[in-house]
């Protein structure tokens, strides 16, 4: 436990140091839709066995699990019911709530979750251990919740000091840099599905640094695991249409708790698996259809586009299938290095990904056919003819603040170091170096929705010269 402590601390400081400085940024001025499309769309095929291993305990129960979410978010979806509502204005009266929208997959969980109940209660399910059944019963981890305790803080060094070595360390750095991709493709992913702009490189950055100091915090608490996003809470998004961040703020209040309150998280884990796999399957399969969706921006009747596309994907499938059915493979004679291509290519994200990058960046190709002019378009402008839409990926309070010192612009995971566009819109040419409005754009700006695109310029160029011309 004490090297895989070492190990991470080790391997997190590195994509820190990844995200702070800028290199993946760099990187992504090259990646195109035919890198995204297999990322994302292997992160949700390549996790089919972690979902077969939790349905297999009983089918019936994952099936209940996976109808119920279908009938709550795609039938039900539009009906509201009348619920009780107090404010301090308008006091209490009944109002309507799209439920069935909102809480399609805890009202699936619940309803299932009374069903294992019933069912154990009736010994339906069996009660040997040795049957696969039995981790449909509500009983079936009780011990993990006898066990565990009321109360307890997690601290530093609770395992001892951690140790490195340099097999511990190399280890830890090829699944970073694999986590490091599948976060990118849950990046973007995340994105397209709560119908945003794509992730500018300064928002990929911080969150990649994010995710090292985190994983930095777990090496030393000493949970065994690092951090990094999950590609199921992207599914949730899909069928719940609700991506506030408010909602992952109270999500970590709940894991906080749940970390200190022992009790509460061990009645959590009690959660049987069939109902987890009934889940996991709509996740995934969610993460799956917002890769394939991408394909929109690429001229699908061009053979070099199919050939990366289709060979990206049946590669990215089947070298982790074969390093999983054949652990040796890779004898390089330095264990240290094997260990690192092992898991690098043991992930399909990390095979197909980079598949996909060279071929489209190597294979000859206008950037139309590639499908970059409208991936470089939608990245910049939303769909709701917001003139600079990625303005959602701003740090909140601080932001006008930033653009307020040009030192700040060098630094790459702050907004201010994004290149913004200068946006050409009907009737009106005016320039303004005292008054603009640069943190939330132009105020000058007469038709948003006849605006477009000629150049780039950076924040503090826009905030001393704003171009406005006629279309």
């Amino acid at each position: 436990m004490r090297e895989i402590q070492g190990g991470i601390i080790i391997a997190s400081i590195t994509q820190v140091i990844i995200g702070c400085t800028g290199l993946l940024g760099l990187i992504l001025q090259f990646v195109g839709p035919l890198t995204v499309v297999p990322t994302i769309t292997l992160v949700g095929l390549s996790l089919i066995d972690v979902a077969l291993s939790f349905c297999e305990k009983h089918w019936g129960i994952s099936f209940l699990t996976i109808i119920l979410v279908f009938m709550f978010s795609l039938y039900l979806r539009n009906i509201r019911t009348p619920l009780p509502a107090c404010s301090i204005s308008d006091g209490c009266s009944i109002k309507s709530y799209p439920i069935f929208k909102l809480l399609p997959v805890i009202l699936a969980v619940v309803i299932s979750w009374g069903v294992c109940g019933i069912l154990t209660a009736t010994d339906i399910l069996s009660r040997d251990e040795s049957l696969p059944e039995f981790k449909a019963r509500t009983d079936a981890r009780t011990d993990v919740l006898q066990i565990s305790k009321w109360f307890f803080f997690p601290y530093p060094g609770q395992w001892g000091i951690p140790t490195i070595s340099i097999a511990g360390v190399m280890a830890m750095f090829a699944a970073t840099i694999a986590s490091i991709i599948e976060s990118v493709g849950d990046y973007y992913a995340c994105a397209r599905i709560s119908g945003v702009p794509s992730p500018p490189a300064h928002a990929i950055n911080r969150g990649i640094a994010m995710e090292g100091f985190g994983s930095i915090i777990s090496g030393f608490v000493g949970s065994g695991g690092a951090t990094t996003s999950y590609s199921q809470n992207v599914g949730a998004i899909g069928f719940t249409k609700v991506a506030s961040r408010r909602v992952f703020v109270c999500a970590g209040i709940i894991f906080f708790i749940c970390g200190i309150f022992g009790k509460f998280g061990a009645a959590l884990t009690m959660l049987p698996d069939p109902i987890l796999g009934g889940v996991v399957v709509i996740s995934f399969g969610m993460v799956t259809a917002v890769g394939i969706s991408t394909l929109q921006f690429v001229d699908l009747s061009s053979g070099r586009n199919l050939c990366i596309i289709g060979s990206s994907l049946i590669i990215g499938l089947m070298v982790p299938r074969y390093m999983s059915q054949h652990k040796n493979a890779i004898d390089t004679g330095v264990i240290e290095l094997d260990q690192v291509i092992s898991v690098l290519l043991s992930t399909a994200m990390f095979v197909g990904g980079v598949l996909g990058f060279i071929l489209d960046n190597t294979v000859p190709g206008t950037d139309e056919e590639r499908g970059i002019l409208k991936w470089r378009n939608q990245m910049v402008i939303g769909d709701k003819t917001d003139l600079i839409s990625s303005k959602v990926y701003d740090l909140p309070y601080i932001t006008p603040f930033l653009f307020k010192y040009k030192c700040f612009r060098y630094i790459p995971f702050l907004p201010t170091f994004k290149m913004q566009p200068v946006l050409t819109c009907c009737k009106k040419k005016e320039k303004d170096s005292k008054n603009t409005n640069h943190s939330y754009y132009d105020n000058n700006i007469v038709n948003k929705s006849n605006c477009k695109v000629v150049g780039t310029k950076s924040y503090g160029e826009l905030s001393t010269v704003t171009e406005v011309t006629s279309l």
